[in-house]
């Protein structure tokens, strides 16, 4: 097996967040359920954004945001996603090679819009996500490279591509190559809604197919059906080779058939903005596995990786995180 020329490639939705602050009231006006996320049509889209303050244009997305996030680390992240060749389209792929990621994807000349993610960042740091998913929803088998999946350590799918049945196609093109090519594959299971629509596949996947699954409390209960976080937790260790399980303020949990680890959250000062969290500790964890690092150590700067991400407003990094790299070594304080 020849030496990969990539940590990870991300495939997923290709969509430029849009991040504003709101207030409560503003939500009521638009009739929004703070902490949600609906998907809405080009046109509700066009009006919202319209509406809304001042906002933050990024490459954005849940896979997206993990690559950033690991380049920034220090590790060699490519991305697979489809835009249009639009002015939101030109937004993503200049902000995301600008991060340090490569991203090759041609941009269609036809179709829907770029997508994009409105995002209202109320007082109290919840984030209330209004998608238009635009051109992304046309990801399919033409976009998937061998060469690029091949040459990367570990291929991380987010969940929400399955619901697209080309982009699901997509999916199962990109498995294909990294396991012929004896490479990793990580699945994080995007939102519980999700799992919800799709548990049954996502089972038989992560019985048969997944090597590193990433989800959050809500979304393992849900896979599994049950009220209790433990028995969810006992459940995946059954059936997945490495399960990286995060709880918010309680940290996470790691599982593999012989090994569990409890990590604390890493501390922060205030939280500002949520957005990203569990993208940017897919992305410290990644990176430690593809670097040799222990379970717990992998955990560890998940966690700091989150924690940088949540005391700001946005999804990327106020700042270099190569010095969290270092810090995973040691033991997180204690808050």
């Amino acid at each position: 097996m020849s030496e990969p020329g990539f940590d990870v490639i991300g495939l997923g939705n290709a969509i430029v967040d849009v991040i504003a602050n709101a207030e409560d009231a503003f939500l009521v006006r638009q009739g929004l359920d703070k902490g949600a996320m609906r998907l809405i049509d080009e046109a509700t889209a066009e009006r919202l954004y319209d509406e809304m303050g001042p906002g933050l244009e990024c490459s954005g997305g849940s896979a997206a945001n993990s690559m950033v996030a690991l380049a920034s680390l220090g590790g060699r992240a490519a991305y697979l996603g489809r835009v249009k060749d639009d002015l939101l389209g030109r937004v993503f792929a200049h902000d995301i090679r600008a991060a340090g990621v490569a991203f090759d994807s041609r941009s269609a000349s036809d179709g829907a819009a770029t997508a994009r993610c409105l995002i209202l960042v109320t007082p109290d740091a919840q984030r209330t996500m209004n998608t238009f998913l635009g051109a992304s929803t046309d990801f399919g088998v033409g976009e998937i490279d061998a060469g690029l999946i091949g040459a990367a350590n570990v291929t991380y799918l987010e969940g929400y591509l399955w619901d697209k049945p080309a982009a699901k196609a997509a999916f199962r093109e990109a498995l294909g190559h990294a396991h012929a090519a004896g490479r990793k594959v990580a699945l994080s299971l995007s939102d519980a809604f999700c799992v919800d629509r799709h548990r049954a596949e996502f089972r038989a996947l992560i019985e048969r197919e997944v090597d590193i699954l990433f989800a959050n409390e809500a979304e393992i209960r849900s896979l599994y059906q049950v009220d209790e976080f433990d028995k969810a937790l006992q459940a995946v260790r059954k059936d997945c080779e490495l399960a990286a399980l995060t709880r918010s303020e309680k940290g996470s949990v790691v599982v593999s058939r012989d090994e569990i680890h409890v990590v604390d959250a890493a501390p922060v000062a205030r939280v500002v903005d949520t957005t990203g969290a569990g993208d940017f500790y897919a992305a410290g964890f990644l990176y430690g596995i593809t670097h040799g690092f222990d379970l717990a150590r992998c955990a560890r700067l998940g966690a700091l990786a989150a924690s940088e991400v949540i005391g700001h407003f946005g999804a990327r990094p106020a700042t270099s995180l190569k010095p969290l790299v270092e810090a995973s070594a040691k033991s997180l304080p204690r808050r």
